[in-house]
């Protein structure tokens, strides 16, 4: 396979990974890089790749530049005749007008350049299409290209200008004397500097006393921003004829002799060609590799947005946990329904006493109390419920606000129309069910362990009831993290409901068992969370932020380069 097939093929895979390129997330500089992955896009479709398949096709002099320069007039002056119609009303040139050589029809007919506009043999206003004109008077191997406004006031005919310079073989831009040092044009000059496109400079409607003080300074500029080869003609201001056109005196002849010439010469049209379109591959190549950063910022805005929400929920978790094991639901209605069930007083004195027998005390007082165990459970219940709402609504506005401090996350919040500040509506519903599940499976776990015990005289008088409540108070004060006169009561309580727990199954049994317990609810507990976070991340999993995108385009640059670097004999450019 020859250099110049491969590198068509990697080309032409870099211009479909551009055209895929989304940068979805609103990241600093990311509007100028949506406009750079389009229009790099749009010259590999509309110029690159066409005229690498076409080496030998006409050239294309691109006519452009400011609202009010004149460029249709000149056309028409160079040509001879009325193609595109000057109007008073701006902008003016609102279709592109095609003029070639009756001979190359064919090389334009197909849709060798901009593939995407229609192509129609009428006057037309429509944007969308490209007018083709054969005039005998236009050199054969040459084409002129009358361009809308580069500063229209129309952002429709703007981007097609610029995608029309992109186009180009040749830049014929067109300023005028009161014009010419206005800062659009300089900027799609600089353009051409960069990507060394072949430019040519009209300064047009100049009056004659002034042709030679803006002629120098216009030399002036164009030498200090990196024109300093490209031709300058001067139009003079002058009367236009019956027809419509400009004198040839008026400065019009030379151009028209000059592209006479460079239609004639094989060899300096192939020049201009290779010079633009080696520019453009360079340069394309050069800010594929910016896109790829771009699409490497938008994966790490993503990432950042997923990790605030991880941070929010994780929290959640983490203080869910702690309350969970501290004595933080051993209170209030929790703790009083407790001590009605283990008679709290009784128990703390035997427990200050007499370790030994308080084993046998408990029995006595648990006697015929199953409805005290129902109440510490619903108590449990409903104290579990409340932490669980109460984390899920902080982590939802922690996620939220995390979000709103960034463009990035106004930006997917706003789009995904839903306010996600509070919890779900389902998560309270998910909220009860997880804590009868989790109560469930604590019962389930004890009735297991006890099912060689449950004709003993203590596992009878406990209950599966009354064993299930002590050990969930058991769970509930597993870190001993109780201060001060905690310790003597719902710690206290907590130590009653191990020793009740520790008569019928031994201590051994009791760690196992808590630790199972303690394990099963910080499970549901996440998989509560995760589901409440899954409405945050659901919003940005599906956006395509370009990470695969991004490693493809830098590999296709490199080989762009490497490509260019082996053509030229290894000399760099």
């Amino acid at each position: 396979m020859s250099d110049a097939t491969t590198m068509l093929e990697v080309l032409d895979r870099l211009r479909t990974v551009l055209s895929q390129v989304r940068l979805p997330l609103e990241v600093t500089g990311v509007a100028a890089q949506r406009t750079r992955s389009r229009e790099l896009a749009e010259q590999l479709e509309d110029y690159v790749l066409p005229r690498l398949r076409q080496i030998d096709a006409p050239l294309l002099a691109v006519v452009g530049g400011s609202t009010g320069a004149g460029k249709s007039t000149l056309v028409n002056s160079l040509v001879g005749q009325v193609i595109s119609e000057p109007g008073v009303l701006r902008p003016t040139t609102r279709s592109p007008v095609l003029v070639h050589h009756p001979d190359d029809a064919g090389w334009f007919d197909r849709q060798r350049v901009l593939p995407e506009l229609e192509r129609t043999a009428r006057a037309t206003d429509d944007p969308g299409a490209l007018r083709l004109v054969a005039a005998a008077s236009v050199p054969q191997g040459l084409a002129l290209l009358d361009a809308p406004d580069i500063d229209s006031v129309e952002e429709r005919n703007r981007t097609l200008a610029t995608q029309l310079l992109g186009a180009a073989d040749l830049w014929l831009f067109v300023t005028s004397a009161a014009r010419y040092a206005d800062q659009v044009p300089w900027d799609f000059l600089r353009t051409a500097a960069e990507r060394s496109a072949a430019v040519a400079i009209v300064l047009d409607r100049t009056p004659p006393e002034a042709v030679v003080e803006v002629s120098h300074d216009l030399a002036r500029m164009l030498s200090s921003r990196g024109l300093r080869d490209s031709p300058l003609f001067t139009v003079e201001e002058a009367p236009l004829d019956g027809s419509g056109l400009l004198p040839g005196s008026a400065g019009v002849e030379e151009i028209r002799g000059w592209l006479a010439e460079l239609g004639a010469d094989a060899e300096a049209r192939s020049q201009v060609v290779r010079q633009t379109l080696d520019g453009a591959i360079r340069t394309v190549a050069k800010d594929s590799f910016a896109v790829a950063q771009a699409c490497e910022a938008q994966s790490a805005a993503r990432a950042s947005l997923m990790t605030d929400v991880d941070a929010a929920y994780d929290h959640a978790v983490r203080e869910v946990d702690e309350a969970t094991a501290d004595g933080t639901l051993l209170r209030g209605e929790v703790l009083a329904r407790w001590q009605d069930f283990v008679g709290t007083g009784e128990m703390m004195r035997a427990l200050e006493s007499r370790i030994s027998w308080l084993r046998d005390r408990v029995t006595n007082v648990l006697r015929g109390k199953p409805q005290q165990a129902e109440r510490v459970t619903v108590a449990l219940e409903t104290g579990l419920q409340s932490l669980l709402l109460e984390h899920a609504e902080a982590a939802a506005e922690r996620a939220d606000a995390a979000w709103r401090g960034s463009p990035a996350g106004r930006q997917v919040l706003e789009a995904g129309g839903r306010d996600l500040s509070r919890a779900s509506r389902e998560c309270r519903d998910r909220s009860e069910r997880l804590v009868r599940d989790w109560q469930q499976g604590v019962l389930e776990l004890v009735r297991s362990e006890g099912a060689e015990k449950r004709s003993t005289a203590r596992f009878l008088a406990f209950g599966v009831n009354g064993l299930t409540v002590a050990l969930m108070v058991v769970v509930f004060a597993s870190t001993g993290g109780l201060l001060g006169a905690e310790v003597g009561i719902a710690g206290g309580s907590a130590v009653v409901g191990q020793k009740l727990l520790e008569a019928v199954f031994g201590d051994q049994a009791v760690r196992r068992l808590a630790e199972a317990a303690r394990a099963d609810l910080e499970r549901r507990v996440r998989e509560l969370m995760d589901h409440e976070r899954a409405r945050f991340v659901e919003l940005v999993e599906g956006l395509d932020t370009g990470e695969d995108a991004a490693v493809e385009l830098r590999a296709l640059a490199r080989r762009v380069d490497d490509l260019r670097f082996a053509e030229r004999g290894g000399e760099a450019s």
